[in-house]
């Protein structure tokens, strides 16, 4: 799948990679190639583990 983000000078096409989510295991879609070597979030789970963690200050 390709993500296009509008805006800018243009339009400029990403392309999207699909992954396992490290917490809840389901399929998502990241704009990168995951390496293997860190977790992978889906955006329900980066979203909670960010609001999570800026709850730390």
């Amino acid at each position: 799948m390709v993500f296009r983000q509008g805006g800018g000078y243009g339009e400029r096409s990403r392309e999207m990679h699909k992954a396992t989510c490290s917490e809840c295991k389901k399929e998502c879609e990241v704009p990168f190639k995951p390496s293997g070597d860190r977790p992978i979030y889906c955006k329900e789970c980066f979203s909670k583990r960010r609001n999570k963690n800026s709850n730390k200050w």
